[in-house]
């Protein structure tokens, strides 16, 4: 019973880790492949979108070991890589509020794998403003997507 509630406590301190130790999210410059290796000898594992976030692992000559938005670990040449920070929703639809509070107006819903990108603009914890492709812009909850 001890061991599972250390693990559960693991579990939800997890996020809060990885912002402590500095984790990298980038987005692609282009539609791009991923590797099994940092070679493009290397075995195909599947091609990626534009725009999509990534999490960098870790980087050598080159490229670069990163995190799809699925989970899967990959290698991909790291000139494929922007500072460009996008979010891709992972909630199964995003409410997109007029004001960083859960009872404010609905702007728009993002359904699951949208891509909103980050408005550089100070949020309450918890909550980050967004531009749709469309234009519209709101505050989402943190917990709805990924990649910042």
């Amino acid at each position: 019973m001890k061991q599972a509630a250390l693990a559960v406590l693991g579990a939800l301190a997890w996020p809060l880790a990885a912002q402590a130790a500095g984790v990298e999210f980038r987005s692609l410059s282009d539609v791009a492949v991923m590797y099994d290796a940092p070679s493009r000898q290397a075995r195909q594992q599947f091609v990626i979108a534009r725009q999509t976030p990534v999490e960098v692992v870790r980087s050598q000559a080159g490229w670069a070991k990163v995190r799809e938005p699925g989970g899967m670990l990959a290698w991909i040449e790291a000139s494929a890589l922007t500072p460009q920070r996008m979010a891709i929703v992972t909630a199964e639809r995003a409410r997109v509020l007029a004001r960083a509070e859960d009872d404010a107006p609905l702007v728009f819903e993002a359904e699951r794998r949208v891509l909103l990108e980050p408005v550089p603009e100070p949020a309450p914890a918890g909550w980050v403003r967004v531009k749709h492709r469309d234009g519209q812009t709101g505050f989402v909850r943190m917990s709805q997507v990924w990649g910042l």
